[in-house]
């Protein structure tokens, strides 16, 4: 998956506007899986992740669904409110980014770029603190880091950009 995102344009959104007539885009199959392989990379947990999926063929065997049952059960069954990554990834053309700055040993950091009240974690490893799972959310937020945080990486399976901020 994480290959497939230079396929991504990014210049419409996956999901059209309700009501209106228009089809997907081609952006729906690599957009989408990063999306659900982001989405497994928030669970972690791979057999609850499998077991999510297999409950979907399950749950709506010989049916047609909409997309909103399909983010629902996810967000259920996975115990995570989804919501906002859903939002994010399908109805709009905006990656995350995760901003950061450090000043000595802390680090700040933020997401931009993103849909009211984004709500997703974050996994990055920094440089003498090690990999750590961060909830960042639009206002900016500190932590206590070694002084080679500037070095941090995100997890590359989520999907998204880091950029130090100016």
């Amino acid at each position: 998956m994480i290959g497939a995102r230079r396929g991504v344009r990014n210049d419409r959104a996956v999901v059209p506007a309700f009501g209106v007539n228009a089809q997907g885009w081609g952006d729906m199959y690599p957009k989408g899986g990063n999306m659900l392989h982001t989405i497994r990379a928030i669970i972690d947990d791979d057999a609850k992740w499998r077991d999510i999926l297999r409950g979907l063929n399950k749950t709506f065997y010989h049916q047609t669904v909409t997309g909103k049952q399909v983010e629902d059960y996810i967000s259920r069954e996975s115990g995570i409110d989804l919501s906002k990554v859903f939002a994010q990834y399908l109805t709009t053309t905006k990656i995350p980014v995760f901003e950061y700055r450090v000043q000595g040993s802390t680090l700040s950091y933020r997401w931009a770029n993103v849909v009211p009240g984004f709500d997703m974690p974050v996994r990055v490893n920094i440089p003498g603190s090690g990999a750590r799972l961060l909830h960042p959310t639009e206002a900016w937020q500190t932590l206590e880091a070694s002084p080679r945080a500037a070095e941090l990486s995100v997890d590359e399976n989520f999907y998204v950009a880091a950029s130090p901020a100016s």
